[in-house]
C-alpha cells in the first residue's frame, strides 16, 4: 500500500502541479516574459537542469510549486530579492492585463486537462456502462420509509412507460430527467403473467426511488470515505454486507434504506471480508455528503462489478469527457459554495494526507481509477486557486483589478499586508485540515 502511494501521489499531484506551472511558464513566455525558476515543491533545490533562462528544478518540500518571473513584484511569496529594474522581458514592466492573464494560465490548463485526460480515456478504453442498468426495469426492493407507498410492488416488471416499451433501469432514469414536476406517468406492468396499468405522477428528482425503487446494485461497498463512521468502524472496500441489526440483505438498496431509518442509532452490520464473515458497528450521522437529501448515512459508495466499457467514435467520447468534466466543475462550485454560506464544513477538504491516501487507493484499483482521479484534483485544483485569496491566482487577479480600476499600482505596504494575510490564512487552514485528514487515518473500531 505505501508503494501505490507514493506512485499516487507522483502521478496525480506531482504530474498535476507540473501541467498547473506549465500554464503559468507557457502564458508568460507568450507574453515575452523571463522565466528564471521552475520548480516542482519549495524550499532548498535538490536537483534540477538549466535551459536557457530557466533553472529547472525539484525542491525540497513537495506540497505545491511555482514560476519564478524576471522582475516579480517582491510582494510576491516566490520572488527573490532582486527589485524590477524595468527591462523588456520583465514580469512588472507588461501590463496588467498580460498580468493577469499569466496568473490565469495555471488554473486554464488545469481546466484543459481532464478534457486530455478523459478523452483519452474513453477513447482507447470505452465508455463505462453498467450490465445491471441495461437489464429490464423490473422491481426489486421498495423502501419502506417512504412518506407514501408507491403504485408498484416488488416483483413488477415494467413493459411500457410512456410510449417505451420494454425500458430497462438507465432507459427509465433516462426518461424521468427529461420530465417536469407534475408530468403524468402511463405504465404497464407485468406481475406473475398478469399485466395491469398504472398512472403516476412525477413528483421531484426523487420520483424514479420513490417509483421504482432501488437499482438492484449488489450490496459491496466499493469506497470508503476518509473521516466517516464507516471509516472509523473498519469497514473497507469490497466488503460485501450480508445483514443489518439481522436482517439478510439482497441488495445495496435495502442496506441504504436501513442506514436511512437508524435515526443515528448504532448500526449492527455482518459483512464478509476476503470470503470471511465479520460483525462490525457502525454509527450513522448526517451532512457526510453534499446531497440535498439530509438522509442518515456512514460514508460508503457502492460496488458496480458489472462494468462493460463500450467503443466509440473520438467524436463521442471527447463529448462525454466534457460532460464528465463540467460534472466534476459543477460539483467543485457546488462545494465551494456552500463552505462559504456555511452549509459545508472545512472538514469536508482534504490536504495532502488525505489526497495521497485516494491516490494510492487509485493506483490499486487501476489506471483508469488514478486518470478519473487525476481529472477530478485538476479541476478542484483550478478552481481553489482562482478564489479571491492573496496569494493564490485569484487573489494576484484580484490585486490587478483594483489596481486597473484605481489606474495606479498599490503601495508595497499594502501588497505586503495583502500577502502575509492570505499566507496566514492558508497555512492555518492547510494546518486543521492535514490535522483532520491525520486523525481520519486512524480508525476506530466499534
Amino acid at each position: 500500500m505505501a508503494l501505490d502511494i507514493l506512485i499516487g501521489v507522483a502521478l496525480v499531484l506531482g504530474i498535476i502541479i507540473l501541467v498547473h506551472e506549465w500554464g503559468h511558464f507557457i502564458v508568460a513566455r507568450l507574453c515575452g516574459v523571463r522565466v528564471d525558476v521552475f520548480s516542482i515543491g519549495f524550499g532548498p533545490r535538490l536537483l534540477g537542469w538549466k535551459r536557457g533562462a530557466t533553472d529547472w528544478r525539484i525542491s525540497a518540500i513537495p506540497l505545491g510549486g511555482y514560476v519564478r518571473m524576471a522582475g516579480q513584484d517582491l510582494s510576491d511569496v516566490d520572488s527573490n530579492d532582486v527589485a524590477p529594474t524595468g527591462a523588456s522581458d520583465e514580469l512588472m514592466s507588461k501590463p496588467r492585463w498580460q498580468r493577469a492573464l499569466i496568473a490565469f494560465g495555471g488554473p486554464a490548463v488545469n481546466f484543459v486537462l481532464p478534457l486530455i485526460l478523459l478523452s483519452a480515456l474513453y477513447g482507447m478504453v470505452g465508455l463505462p456502462e453498467s450490465r445491471i442498468l441495461k437489464q429490464p426495469l423490473q422491481v426489486s426492493y421498495i423502501s419502506t420509509s417512504l412518506p407514501q407507498p408507491s403504485p408498484l410492488q416488488p416483483g413488477d416488471r415494467v413493459i411500457e412507460l410512456n410510449g417505451l416499451k420494454n425500458p430497462t433501469w438507465e432507459s427509465a432514469l433516462e426518461q424521468l430527467e427529461h420530465l417536469q414536476a407534475g408530468a403524468p406517468l402511463n405504465m404497464v406492468v407485468e406481475n406473475h403473467g398478469v399485466q395491469r396499468t398504472v398512472q403516476a405522477t412525477v413528483k421531484d428528482p426523487t420520483s424514479f426511488g420513490w417509483l421504482f425503487g432501488f437499482v438492484p446494485f449488489p450490496p459491496v461497498i466499493d469506497e470508503v470515505s476518509p473521516r466517516t463512521p464507516a471509516k472509523h468502524a473498519g469497514l473497507r472496500a469490497d466488503d460485501r454486507i450480508l445483514e443489518v441489526n439481522g436482517t439478510p440483505i439482497t441488495y445495496w438498496g435495502q442496506f441504504v434504506d436501513a442506514v436511512h431509518q437508524s435515526q443515528g442509532h448504532p448500526v449492527n452490520l455482518k459483512v464478509a471480508r476476503n470470503g470471511k464473515p465479520l460483525t462490525i458497528t457502525v454509527t450513522p450521522q448526517k451532512g457526510l455528503s453534499d446531497s440535498a437529501e439530509n438522509n442518515w448515512q456512514i460514508g460508503v459508495v457502492n460496488q458496480d462489478d458489472t462494468i462493460i466499457y463500450k467503443r466509440v467514435p473520438l467524436r463521442e467520447s471527447t463529448e462525454f469527457a466534457v460532460r464528465r468534466t463540467g460534472d466534476y466543475f459543477t460539483q467543485t462550485l457546488a462545494v465551494v459554495g456552500k463552505l462559504f454560506s456555511g452549509r459545508a464544513s472545512v472538514k469536508q477538504l482534504q490536504s495532502v494526507v488525505g489526497i495521497a491516501q485516494v491516490s494510492g487507493d487509485a493506483v490499486h484499483r487501476g489506471p483508469s481509477q488514478v486518470i478519473a482521479l487525476m481529472a477530478f484534483i485538476s479541476v478542484n485544483l483550478g478552481i481553489l486557486n482562482l478564489l479571491p485569496i492573496p496569494i493564490l491566482d485569484g487573489g494576484q487577479i484580484l490585486m490587478l483589478a483594483i489596481e486597473g480600476l484605481m489606474r495606479r499600482d498599490l503601495s508595497m505596504a499594502v501588497k505586503e499586508r495583502f500577502v502575509q494575510v492570505g499566507f496566514v490564512f492558508l497555512l492555518l487552514l492547510f494546518a486543521y485540515v492535514m490535522y483532520n485528514d491525520v486523525v481520519g487515518l486512524i480508525p476506530i473500531h466499534s
